[in-house]
């Protein structure tokens, strides 16, 4: 068990708007410095933690990952937090992941590993970042390069650290930790031996949508509310027809009159879950970088029926919804000068921080 009264200090890596460790402070784990490539969720990153140092540039630039290492030792870094971009993975082809030199980006956790040592090491993705192929130095495997051998990601850690790291690794799903989302991640702990890192212990409720935002006033497209981030946002009317005539929980691509139609009134062709409403007793699927899209993925509130037949809120989830589905603070500091298409791609692409919170506490035990 960990027993220490002062905080734990860290470096983020691939650090986006630094939304997994929004609650990292309250449980003693401060992160000293961290790093993003694009300038604008840099500033929000710097906006979001002030206390935190944020070096914006390239990780593969040799002078920006020096600059992130000389911090974070001079931070006197103890605790390591990286989240490899993980799109080249998300996509719905077959293996075109591989090749995708975003996903090379290993190689430098494993430097920043064997510069910094740290005690602690928290490695989240989706879980296809389990299934890739590595060379031994950490870029994507190539048959022609280094000894030819690929591993797995556990497997290349196991062979380079296992002597000195205890590591392990699961697929946990969000909505097992007090998210009211469904969203399964890959997580790679790694902690020197000697120390102790626990799982966190599933809860056994599971929250609903209903629970979680059916307080809320229903709203129809574009339409505002007094309460704060609750307000609409502007839909297409071909596609608002096509939901106000889609049952909760059901698609309006299987609607034999009211299905989405492209401005000819043709028929758009999609995948059965787009166009999809959510359901009140479920939690909310995972949320996406396209969440403000009818088009996407189960993204249309669950709505309610209404006198005439039809279905209230035909539209996305809010922003309010959407930060409260992904266990984000309703006192978030969000900076007013970003669009909030931007803030909704950050919340999208990044895992609920209510699980790396029940992930990272275990360090004291």
């Amino acid at each position: 068990m960990n027993s220490m009264n002062k905080p734990v200090i860290g470096l983020s890596l691939f650090s986006g708007g630094g939304i997994a460790e929004t609650y990292f402070e309250e449980i003693g784990i401060h992160i000293a410095v961290a790093n993003e490539l694009l300038p604008e969720r840099a500033r929000f990153y710097q906006h979001t933690h002030p206390q935190t140092k944020m070096i914006c540039g390239d990780i593969t630039d040799d002078v920006i990952f020096d600059n992130v290492l000389y911090e974070a030792k001079e931070a006197k870094a103890t605790f390591l937090l990286a989240t490899p971009p993980c799109q080249g993975m998300s996509t719905l082809g077959k293996r075109e992941y591989i090749s995708d030199k975003r996903n090379s980006l290993v190689h430098y956790v494993l430097k920043a590993i064997d510069n910094m040592q740290p005690d602690y090491v928290l490695i989240e993705n989706v879980p296809k970042f389990i299934e890739l192929q590595y060379n031994s130095d950490g870029t994507t495997f190539d048959s022609e390069r280094v000894d030819g051998k690929s591993y797995r990601i556990v497997d290349l850690l196991e062979h380079l650290y296992a002597e000195d790291y205890s590591i392990e690794m699961k697929i946990l799903n969000a909505m097992n930790y007090g998210v009211p989302q469904s969203r399964p991640r890959a997580i790679i702990k790694m902690y020197k031996k000697g120390l102790s890192w626990p799982w966190p212990k599933e809860e056994t409720h599971i929250i609903t949508l209903r629970e979680a935002i059916g307080d809320l006033p229903s709203l129809e497209s574009g339409e505002r509310s007094n309460i704060k981030w609750h307000n609409a946002l502007v839909h297409n009317e071909r596609q608002i027809e096509a939901l106000r005539h889609t049952p909760e929980g059901k698609s309006a691509m299987k609607n034999e009159v009211y299905y989405p139609k492209k401005s000819d009134g043709s028929r758009v062709r999609g995948f059965h879950n787009t166009y999809n409403r959510m359901r009140w007793d479920e939690p909310a699927p995972a949320r996406t970088t396209n969440n403000h899209l009818m088009s996407g993925h189960n993204n249309v509130h669950p709505g309610r029926p209404l006198p005439d037949g039809t279905q209230s809120d035909a539209r996305v989830l809010t922003l309010r919804e959407l930060i409260i589905v992904s266990s984000l603070p309703l006192d978030w500091n969000l900076p007013e000068d970003m669009k909030e298409t931007s803030i909704r791609e950050l919340i999208g692409e990044a895992v609920p921080p209510m699980l790396t919170k029940k992930i990272a506490e275990r360090i004291f035990g």
